[in-house]
């Protein structure tokens, strides 16, 4: 009995191109989110908890109100209370209702979180070195241009991302 050769007849791997770009972005995220994920675990920060401190750290010495933090946010903070109280724990951050409008609350960095951000500010630069240094200058724009072009009809007319 003769066999005839095997065929491969595998679906194909993406539906679409559209289907494969965005696999690959998600599949980036985590690859590069793992290298941060590993850097701010060593200071028990989360990367979430250390924009919010970068936000307010671009803020200070002026207060933030948590609204307006979450919208500065680079993804989205379902519970900002919760990572709020985090870093109130910490001391890292203040909180304080402005007696004209007991209804919002205001927040701010403390120099405790000032001084953590600094501690961070070298492992952060190598970090970011480790996940995109292999990445010549060009290709970075590129990229970021691309990326620009990519998120642009997603985001909320009121975002600060919306017009960089």
């Amino acid at each position: 009995m003769t066999t005839s050769p095997t065929r491969d007849v595998r679906a194909p791997r993406f539906d679409s191109l559209c289907q494969e770009a965005y696999l690959n972005l998600w599949r980036t995220y985590d690859r590069l989110k793992a290298l941060e994920d590993e850097l701010f675990s060593q200071f028990d920060l989360s990367a979430q908890q250390y924009n919010a401190l970068r936000l307010l750290e671009a803020s200070h010495p002026e207060t933030v109100p948590t609204l307006t933090l979450g919208t500065r946010l680079i993804s989205r903070a379902p519970d900002m209370t919760r990572m709020l109280d985090r870093l109130e724990e910490r001391g890292l951050v203040h909180r304080e209702r402005r007696p004209e409008n007991r209804r919002v609350v205001e927040v701010g960095i403390t120099p405790a979180g000032l001084k953590q951000l600094q501690e961070l500010a070298d492992s952060v630069q190598d970090c970011h070195q480790r996940q995109l240094g292999h990445v010549s200058a060009a290709d970075l724009t590129t990229l970021v241009k691309l990326l620009q072009t990519v998120r642009h009809p997603h985001e909320e007319e009121q975002s600060t991302w919306r017009k960089m």
